[in-house]
């Protein structure tokens, strides 16, 4: 028996979808830095210099889809 793959998304759909998913990442970003800030100074100021360039990325990712 053969399956038939599900009809592909609406490019509106999709198009929300990354869009949460921009957002959920991001939101996930600065509170991974604002929780490492609480543990250990140090740790958070690490976190800044790295989530700085993970945000930009995903600023990036999201410019493409245009």
């Amino acid at each position: 028996m053969t399956s038939v793959p599900p009809p592909a998304l609406p490019e509106s759909l999709r198009r929300i979808q990354f869009r949460l998913w921009q957002i959920s990442m991001s939101a996930l970003t600065v509170g991974l830095t604002g929780y490492l800030y609480f543990l250990h100074p140090a740790a958070g100021i690490t976190a800044a210099f790295l989530a700085k360039h993970i945000l930009v990325a995903i600023l990036q990712c999201g410019l493409d889809k245009e």
